[in-house]
C-alpha cells in the first residue's frame, strides 16, 4: 500500500459532520467507509459492525441535507460532493480502506476512490458497489426535473425505507428536497471519459428482481478496475440488502480480510 506524505502527516480527526462511525474502533484493521443511496442516511448502515469482524470499522457518509444535517443545503452535483468527501476521508487514510456504495452511493463511492487513488496512492483495499449501473451504461431518467408525484412514485417502486415516510406529508415535505436533489445529481452525472481504472479489486452486488438494473449493467463495472472483478448475484429486489443484511455484510468481511 503506498500513501501519499499528505496523508501520513494527517493529524485532524474524521469530521463528525461528515462521518458517524457507529461502532468506533481505537486500533483498526481497516475502515469500510459507507455511502448511502439517494435520499439514504448514515444511519441506514448503523447495525453493520455486528456483523463485521471487530477490528473492522463502519464509517458511514453523512451527506447534507439528512439527519441531523437536514437544515443544510443538500449537495446537487458529483463534483462537488465527491470532491469534498475525498478531502474529508484524508484523515482515515492511516489504514486500509475499503468502500461499499449502495445505488446512488456507489457511483459516489466511486468517483471517491479515483479521486483518492488519484491524489494518495492505493489505499484502497476493495470497492464494492450495489444496485447500480456501471459508468459506461449510465442513462438519465430526467425524473428529477418532474412533479413531486412523479418523483415519489419512483422512489417508492424501489421499494425500501420510505414508503411509510412518503406516505406522511410533514415527513414527505422534509425529506423530499433532499431525494430530488440526489435525483438532479444523478441525472447531471457524467463519467469521466476516458475513464480512469482503478489499481483495486471491484465487487458487485445486485438483487435478482431489480426493475431498474439488470446483470449485464453490473458486469460492466468491471471496466473500471486493472484488478480483479466479482459479481455476486442475490435474491430481492432494488433493496435486497436490507433483508439480507447480516449474511451480505458477513461476506463483504471475508472478502475484506482474505489474502
Amino acid at each position: 500500500m503506498t500513501v501519499s506524505r499528505a496523508a501520513r502527516g494527517a493529524h485532524r480527526a474524521l469530521d463528525q459532520e461528515w462521518f458517524r462511525r457507529p461502532r468506533p474502533v481505537p486500533d483498526p484493521r481497516l475502515r469500510l467507509v459507507c455511502f448511502p443511496h439517494a435520499g439514504g442516511a448514515a444511519s441506514f448502515f448503523r447495525d453493520w459492525p455486528q456483523w463485521l469482524p471487530a477490528d473492522i470499522e463502519v464509517v458511514a457518509v453523512c451527506y447534507p441535507g439528512r439527519e441531523d444535517r437536514i437544515a443544510l443545503p443538500p449537495v446537487e452535483t458529483m463534483d462537488e460532493l465527491a470532491g469534498r468527501i475525498a478531502e474529508e476521508l484524508v484523515p482515515a487514510l492511516d489504514r486500509p480502506l475499503a468502500f461499499f456504495g449502495h445505488s446512488m452511493g456507489a457511483s459516489v463511492a466511486h468517483e471517491v476512490a479515483l479521486r483518492i487513488e488519484r491524489r494518495h496512492g492505493r489505499v484502497l483495499r476493495r470497492l464494492l458497489v450495489s444496485s447500480r449501473s456501471a459508468p459506461s451504461r449510465l442513462r438519465p431518467s430526467g425524473i428529477s426535473r418532474e412533479s413531486d408525484e412523479v418523483l415519489v412514485a419512483d422512489v417508492m417502486a424501489l421499494g425500501g425505507t420510505f414508503s411509510a415516510a412518503l406516505d406522511h406529508p410533514g415527513l414527505r415535505e422534509l425529506l423530499l428536497p433532499a431525494i430530488r436533489a440526489d435525483y438532479r445529481l444523478i441525472d447531471d452525472y457524467r463519467p469521466p471519459v476516458p475513464l480512469p481504472r482503478l489499481g483495486v479489486p471491484v465487487t458487485a452486488v445486485l438483487g435478482d428482481r431489480d426493475p431498474h438494473v439488470q446483470e449485464a449493467d453490473m458486469r460492466a463495472w468491471a471496466e473500471v478496475t486493472e484488478g480483479d472483478f466479482g459479481l455476486r448475484v442475490r435474491s430481492g429486489d432494488h433493496f435486497y440488502l436490507l433483508e439480507q443484511a447480516p449474511s451480505l455484510v458477513a461476506e463483504v468481511g471475508r472478502l475484506l480480510t482474505s489474502g
